[in-house]
């Protein structure tokens, strides 16, 4: 069976900086019909593990630690056996949300990370948080871009551990540069292309989006 990708949207709460706001995410399953990786664990681990179903959960990646990507992560792995995994520059970020359980392991730029027959390699895109990656899978012509690139430009950088600079940086150096196919499953929202995208970054950048 073919890998293929299921989204599930969960709804919660974001934190951060004294504020909350209500949201809904998308939680992405990479897999086929007998393993499968889970990118953001957001809000509701019955509902993801539910949708996991008696597939094999290889791991629990999350693209950075903003609450509402990581709130479910840790009853997931204990429902599951599989580890969280998480680049070290958002292990402030995390503590913020689960101070008495790290992860697992650490995601490092150019990681692969194999399931179902193909590879997704760890893209490491810091900007929105210090420690965020997106995944880009071309077997499947996806990237996984957590909160670093939207339909319509960057994930926001005005709260704490956020940069504008470096999220531009980081957008035209590591995920412009991809084929313009490529399709880009956002954390938020909906779906969008590289191609879509590309030609916006310096109205991006004029307007300190």
């Amino acid at each position: 069976m073919a890998a293929r990708i299921d989204r599930l949207v969960t709804s919660g709460q974001f934190t951060l900086d004294g504020g909350t706001w209500d949201v809904d995410n998308n939680v992405w399953i990479v897999g086929d019909d007998t393993e499968a990786i889970v990118i953001d664990a957001a809000h509701d681990a019955g509902a993801i593990a539910e949708a996991v179903g008696d597939r094999r959960l290889a791991a629990i990646v999350c693209t950075h630690a903003h609450n509402d990507h990581i709130d479910a992560a840790p009853e997931l792995a204990a429902r599951t056996g599989a580890p969280v995994l998480l680049h070290p520059d958002d292990l402030p970020l995390w503590k913020q949300t689960h101070p008495d359980r790290a992860p697992d392991a650490e995601l490092t730029d150019g990681q692969g990370l194999s399931v179902a027959g193909i590879e997704l390699t760890v893209l490491h895109t810091p900007g929105h948080a210090p420690g965020a990656v997106c995944l880009y899978a071309p077997a499947l012509g996806a990237l996984f871009s957590g909160d670093t690139l939207f339909a319509g430009g960057p994930g926001a950088t005005g709260r704490s551990y956020s940069h504008f600079p470096t999220i531009v940086e980081s957008i035209r150096d590591r995920l412009l540069t991809l084929p313009e196919e490529t399709v880009v499953h956002t954390g938020h929202g909906d779906t969008t292309t590289v191609g879509a995208e590309a030609p916006h970054l310096q109205e991006w950048i004029d307007r300190g989006f």
